[in-house]
């Protein structure tokens, strides 16, 4: 992603974080390691190179949690639209399994 575009949508998404001194940016944030799991094979899957920072951490103690902040997703630079459609997608449901799917 250009400098300039990825200033620009930067600015349109404040709750995208960009790690000091690295390309990644933390795309979400979660409380339940589980669901930062899945959240990043779905990026995975989709084709974005997605890292989890500090689930090791939380699943040894949940409590640390909101002290840490949570599990952070992270993606590098030119994954980053990628990726917010991705998250947007999981959370609209777009990837949930009917209730009578049946494996195999």
């Amino acid at each position: 992603m250009e400098q300039l575009a990825l200033n620009a949508w930067l600015a349109a998404h404040p709750e995208v974080e960009q790690i000091p001194g690295r390309d990644l940016f933390i795309v979400a944030r979660y409380m339940v390691p589980l669901d930062a799991n899945l959240a990043q094979g779905c990026l995975v899957a989709a084709g974005v190179p997605a890292v989890l920072a500090d689930a090791h951490l939380m699943q040894t103690d949940l409590l640390l949690a909101p002290a840490l902040g949570g599990v952070r997703v992270l993606v590098p630079a030119e994954h980053l639209q990628q990726a917010h459609a991705v998250l947007a997608g999981l959370a609209r449901g777009d990837y949930a399994l009917d209730d009578d799917c049946t494996y195999g």
